[in-house]
Parts: structure tokens; C-alpha cells; sequence
């Protein structure tokens, strides 16, 4: 099994059980390529699983079109939000939404946030953007723009 492949929990044990600097840098040279860690890299990713193309998820996550290209391409940094709406708009889950969250430094979904914890029930419930708004906004709490 590749590095990549493995779980975040199999990666954290393989570094604590380190006991030198040589054993260290040689569990480091096998993770995976830097560029499959770029937002690029993973929001091309999953256009592809969902079946999704950019024009209709830009559309769907209500981003301005040059900005969502821009986003796409890495030329934008995207805030939170707008990467929590692009995973709505694609329909991924929680977990994958973490993960697009984490590969943008941008912090996941956090279940002792409230307002992050709604977020989290839209996505166990699979809600569309428009419905995610709406709990958002019936809950008091700010919408995704």
C-alpha cells in the first residue's frame, strides 16, 4: 500500500513511532507528490468522482464565473465559505468536505461551532446549496454566499 493510500491515522503512528532524524526523513520521502495536495488538484479530483463540470457548480455554489474559474485553477484563494459552497454545490459529503477544507488551510468543520454544526447536519442530510442557506438562515446563523 502506497503512502497516499493510507489513513491519517496510520500516517500520525508511522511519525510518532520515529525514533531518529534518518528514520524521519525517510518516512517523509515516501508521502505522497506535493501536487496532489493542491486545492487544484483535489477539486479537479472531484469533478471527476461526482460527475460534475465547472460551469454548473460554479453556477450551483453562486460564485461570480471569472472568480469560480479563477478558484479552479489556483490563480484565486478562496475563503472558507466559498469552499464550503463549491462542496455543496458538488454534493460532497462531510468527510470530503474536510478534506478540501484541510488542503486549503482553511479549517474544518468544527461540531462545537454552531453555526459549523448546522453545516454539518446539511451535509449528513445531503442538502442542496440553496437548502443549506435556508437552514442557515432559519437557524440564525449567516448564509453561504
Amino acid at each position: 500500500m502506497k503512502l497516499d493510500e493510507k489513513t491519517t491515522n496510520e500516517l500520525n503512528q508511522m511519525l510518532k513511532s520515529c525514533a531518529t532524524l534518518s528514520h524521519l526523513e525517510d518516512t517523509l520521502t515516501e508521502l505522497p507528490d506535493k501536487d496532489r495536495l493542491t486545492l487544484k488538484a483535489y477539486l479537479e479530483e472531484m469533478l471527476q468522482k461526482k460527475g460534475c463540470n465547472k460551469a454548473d457548480v460554479i453556477r450551483e455554489a453562486n460564485l461570480a464565473r471569472t472568480y469560480g474559474y479563477q478558484i479552479f485553477q489556483g490563480e484565486r484563494l478562496a475563503s472558507r465559505d466559498k469552499l464550503i459552497a463549491l462542496a455543496v454545490a458538488m454534493g460532497m459529503n462531510l468527510e470530503e468536505c474536510n478534506r478540501l477544507l484541510t488542503i486549503a488551510q482553511a479549517g474544518i468543520l468544527y461540531s462545537k461551532n454552531r453555526r459549523d454544526a448546522i453545516l454539518i447536519f446539511g451535509f449528513e442530510k445531503g442538502l442542496s446549496f440553496i437548502d443549506m442557506n435556508e437552514l442557515l438562515y432559519e437557524m440564525g446563523e449567516d448564509v453561504l454566499e
